[in-house]
């Protein structure tokens, strides 16, 4: 819907509603990351417009606010810098030259930034924060640290989670519950999908190899 404009629909059946509010500063991220001058970014107005990937990324939104934030600050940026990228692809007003960037990050900043997300894991990073320790705009730190690790910033956090909670749990001294917390996931049952998506293997099983 755009912005100062008002319309009435009526519905037949039941239906959900996610509303999703995308500020400038976010557009004007995207769109440094996408090598376009954020100074000229700017949507087409569109109304009762249908996008499947607007939805998928609204519908996610939706699932981490339901289930209160499991995958932390950061990924949420993450949605909200791809549905910002995706609309200034697809609906961009104006156009704006494409900026090549090619560099990656520097031996210095990736050590910088990689230290400030192990000695912060327990906890919920953001990725300003992390533009703000290596150096760069948020919007670079994540096309620069994709470039330069092959994965992006949030993957690498969940990585980097799923490794302490495996040392953790293979040393035997906490109970899982707690291990969950110290490698910061939101509770046991996210460090266990976590650690099935990236080892293939469980909590218990890592605890029973112990043996």
């Amino acid at each position: 819907m755009p912005a100062g404009s008002a319309e009435d629909w009526f519905e037949d059946d039941e239906s959900d509603t996610v509303e999703v509010r995308l500020p400038a500063s976010l557009v004007r991220l995207a769109a440094e990351e996408m090598g376009r001058d954020p100074a000229r970014a700017g949507l087409v107005s569109q109304c009762h417009a249908r996008d499947e990937q607007v939805e998928h990324i609204g519908w996610a939104l939706a699932a981490e606010q339901r289930g209160r934030s499991p995958n932390g600050l950061i990924y949420r940026e993450s949605l909200g810098l791809a549905l910002a990228a995706h609309l200034l692809a697809h609906y961009p007003a104006p156009a704006s030259p494409a900026i090549a960037m090619p560099r990656v990050l520097s031996r210095s900043e990736l050590a910088r930034v990689t230290e400030y997300i192990e000695a912060h894991l327990d906890q919920d990073v953001s990725l300003l924060r992390l533009a703000r320790v290596c150096g760069v705009s948020a919007s670079h730190l994540r096309a620069l640290f994709k470039r330069s690790l092959g994965v992006p910033v949030h993957e690498y956090i969940i990585q980097r989670r799923v490794e302490r909670a495996r040392a953790l749990l293979l040393r035997g001294e906490l109970p899982a519950s707690q291990i969950a917390l110290d490698a910061g996931f939101s509770h046991q049952s996210h460090m266990a999908r976590c650690m099935r998506r990236v080892l293939g293997v469980t909590p218990t099983s890592i605890s029973r190899s112990r043996a």
